[in-house]
């Protein structure tokens, strides 16, 4: 889809002449951001500290890009869509303290980029496109590079899903996962027609903290399969789902908590799927 002309050009005005002829990219789930309030809400919610480098990862027009070299020691932002260049030395001319990597981030060798800075915190802060979340938050995740917080743009539904307490019909293997790692915080909310163009959906800006201390594991890899496996099939127990592992040493450690094998999944919180798959490690 085209906006070239007429009321979306007066937007797309709003964020940088060289926005006039701009083709938006479906491949790329392109929307920029036209509420000039959003960026700077981001920001001041993602309570940065001075001595931040902040990766951006699809930095679009650059609009969110400005109110984080304002603040933030240094910005490194990854951007796919080479098409934006010239908007974007149009947009950070003035920034010193930005630069923007023309690279997918999923494939980029990002961990070989810190190298070349000198920080106390890492932040990634970004409007994420929609298809790609869950692939970059398990990027950041399995990567030997320590993120501070994650401060994110996401679809609404996914918002919710990454939030979601035991119980919940949102709560699932990527909650589990997840929680893990992080403090999970929703933010606030993010209208649809806050966007050009406007998607279908609204969007939620979440904040993912690093625990200072994680649950030791004795085979991560275990760890992750079970929970992904007892995620399987969200309308069978257990019992069922887990028909592979030894069930009475499951059942050991679900009694120990007050739960049972007919149980789901969902009912479970972080800590009893960290002890069955130490026990099953075992």
């Amino acid at each position: 889809m085209d906006f070239f002309y007429g009321k979306n050009y007066d937007i797309l005005g709003k964020m940088g002449e060289g926005m006039k002829n701009f083709q938006f990219k479906k491949k790329f789930g392109q929307n920029f951001l036209k509420d000039q309030t959003i960026p700077a809400k981001i920001v001041g919610a993602s309570k940065i500290p001075e001595d931040t480098l902040v990766i951006e990862i699809g930095p679009g027009a650059g609009v969110l890009t400005q109110e984080l070299a304002k603040v933030c020691k240094q910005v490194l932002a990854y951007e796919v869509d080479t098409s934006l260049e010239d908007i974007l030395s149009e947009k950070l001319y003035s920034f010193s303290n930005v630069k923007v990597v023309f690279e997918d981030f999923l494939s980029c060798d990002f961990e070989k980029d810190l190298a070349d800075y000198q920080f106390q915190y890492l932040y990634v802060i970004a409007n994420l496109p929609y298809y790609i979340t869950t692939p970059i938050l398990m990027r950041l995740v399995e990567s030997k590079v320590i993120v501070d917080k994650i401060v994110i743009m996401v679809q609404k539904e996914v918002g919710e899903r990454f939030c979601a307490e035991p119980k919940t019909k949102d709560y699932s293997s990527i909650t589990v996962f997840l929680n893990y790692y992080f403090e999970i915080q929703k933010l606030f909310s993010v209208n649809r027609n806050c966007f050009v163009p406007k998607p279908n959906v609204d969007s939620v800006i979440l904040s993912f903290s690093r625990k200072k201390e994680l649950l030791p594991v004795v085979d991560f890899s275990l760890f992750s399969r079970l929970v992904r496996d007892s995620f399987q099939y969200k309308r069978k127990n257990l019992k069922n789902n887990l028909r592979g592992y030894n069930l009475s040493v499951i059942e050991s450690v679900l009694h120990k908590f007050h739960y049972q094998l007919t149980d789901r999944a969902e009912v479970l919180p972080l800590e009893v799927f960290v002890e069955m798959s130490n026990k099953l490690g075992k």
